[in-house]
């Protein structure tokens, strides 16, 4: 009787490095959104940052589930994200996160959209893409919102003109 042969790894070689490389890399767009929402306080524009690091929580478990089924742990990473404080005026300032938030979506699909495309697993190649997506769908929001759009995420029923007044930049006050 011959022993069965090994099953193979759910991710090949490369991508399981590849799946690791970009979970850090969206860690930490995360954790710039994160840090954005609290220097944004304008209402919807706000809102669009929630809506944003919703979207991002829910991409991270996808790849943490991934690089889980390859038998891998999620790599160390630091808690926090370096963040210059605003300064200026509080247009001038959230004018300034826009900006950056909308390059550095634009170099993260620059960066990863030809090593997505380049990889052999398809599930996990599908996986990547619809995150990509969804960086372009946030870096139109940027656009958006430098372009003077309040309603980033749709329109209000029932209401005429922009939400006023700003949001807290905590979230609980004791």
């Amino acid at each position: 009787m011959t022993s069965p042969e090994p099953a193979a790894p759910s991710a090949p070689s490369a991508t399981l490095p590849l799946l690791l490389e970009f979970y850090t890399d969206k860690l930490g767009t995360l954790l710039r959104h994160q840090a954005h929402a609290r220097l944004v306080g304008q209402y919807d524009a706000n809102n669009t940052y929630q809506y944003i690091i919703n979207r991002e929580e829910v991409q991270l478990t996808w790849v943490s589930a991934a690089i889980a089924d390859a038998g891998a742990a999620l790599p160390e990473t630091s808690a926090t994200a370096a963040v210059e404080p605003s300064r200026g005026k509080a247009a001038d300032a959230a004018r300034a996160i826009f900006e950056a938030d909308q390059r550095d979506a634009q170099a993260f699909m620059d960066r990863w959209r030809p090593r997505v495309e380049a990889m052999t697993n398809a599930r996990h190649r599908n996986m990547l893409r619809v995150i990509l997506g969804e960086t372009r769908e946030q870096q139109r929001f940027f656009e958006q919102a430098l372009a003077g759009r309040t309603d980033l995420l749709g329109r209000r029923a029932g209401v005429d003109g922009e939400a006023t007044g700003e949001v807290l930049p905590v979230r609980w006050i004791e």
